[in-house]
């Protein structure tokens, strides 16, 4: 069985985790006088996962982030976080959770390592004798301890980037989120970035990241949530939700010409693409496929499921549902002018 999301047919369980949840969401709602940045957002994030929450600007992922840490309080709905409501339970939750939310914001004329040293202060859960040394630890995992003495405003905005991921980790956590965490990085910060996030994964802790980088995503998630126009159009492990497009098989072929004329014989649709053919299953089988391959004598060196990529599968659910935004505009448009038919 499948449920749909967003015109998305998602295998049974993908938007329903069967496990315990470090966090959750149900029916959240925040306006600010008539503007709406989230709308009915029910999002599940599952204990131990990496859940990589995608959307365009303007799409409420910043403000769901900032409601799930008690930053902000809804409009209406309910937010759980490692087990305690919020923001009323913030003082029971937070202390197991690092954040990096719309970049940090650290005193300019401070050294990094100073700053740090102020922020670790506050920790719960460090002793003054261990500060010092949980500092030094957390600057030298997010490589900045050559630059530790330098005052931060100095830093270029991949290392303001650092220094903030450094204070989240500043005590081992339960949970980790990260808002664009590789905003300002180049490509060898974003690596590092990578594999901190695989670090605690492997470690258990709960990560979720707010990102526009598709690729990122793809490379480091396990689980995903869409966010458009302030409401989650599709979530669950990221492996399935890449099986919910249209099924098609990729086949390598040295004679493509060939191929293609064999399939379109049969009324089979393909196109070309750049690792071969990529031909719609949803009018034929895989075996049907091969078969006509065959008989028309055309050497096929490799034939395999083809995967859907994360950008097409946010291109289609983002222009799905603001397609069918568009149409309810016009059904009101219409119902309005007393024209609609019943």
């Amino acid at each position: 069985m499948s449920t749909t999301l967003a015109g998305v047919d998602v295998p049974e369980g993908a938007s329903t985790p069967a496990g315990p949840l470090a966090a959750r969401t149900r029916g959240l709602r925040k306006t600010y006088g008539r503007t709406v940045a989230v709308d009915q957002v029910d999002l599940d994030v599952p204990e131990g996962a990496v859940l990589g929450m995608l959307g365009p600007n303007g799409s409420g992922k910043t403000t769901t982030i900032r409601m799930l840490l008690g930053l902000v309080r809804p409009t209406a709905g309910e937010v759980r976080l490692l087990g305690h409501p919020m923001p009323e339970g913030a003082g029971h939750a937070l202390p197991d959770v690092g954040a990096l939310v719309e970049g940090p914001g650290f005193h300019p004329f401070l050294s990094g390592r100073e700053n740090l040293l102020r922020m670790a202060a506050a920790e719960p859960r460090l002793t003054t004798s261990d500060i010092r040394g949980a500092v030094d630890a957390a600057l030298e995992r997010v490589g900045l301890s050559a630059a530790a003495n330098r005052r931060y405003r100095g830093y270029s905005l991949g290392m303001k980037q650092r220094l903030g991921l450094a204070g989240a980790l500043l005590v081992p956590r339960r949970m980790v989120v990260l808002d664009e965490p590789t905003n300002g990085l180049d490509p060898a910060g974003t690596r590092e970035i990578r594999t901190i996030i695989a670090e605690l994964h492997a470690a258990g802790v709960t990560v979720l990241v707010s990102s526009h980088l598709l690729a990122e995503v793809e490379a480091t998630c396990t689980h995903v949530a869409v966010l458009h126009a302030g409401t989650v159009v599709a979530q669950g492990e990221l492996a399935e939700l890449l099986e919910s497009g249209s099924p098609s098989l990729l086949v390598s072929t040295p004679d493509t010409s060939a191929a293609m004329e064999a399939l379109r014989s049969k009324r089979i649709p393909s196109r070309l693409a750049p690792e071969g053919i990529r031909v719609d299953l949803t009018a034929a089988t895989a075996p049907e496929v091969l078969a006509a391959l065959v008989r028309a004598d055309v050497p096929v060196h490799e034939a395999r499921r083809a995967r859907t990529g994360l950008e097409d599968l946010f291109a289609r659910l983002t222009q799905q549902e603001a397609d069918e935004s568009r149409m309810d505009g016009l059904s009101g448009v219409v119902e309005a002018d007393g024209e609609a038919t019943p």
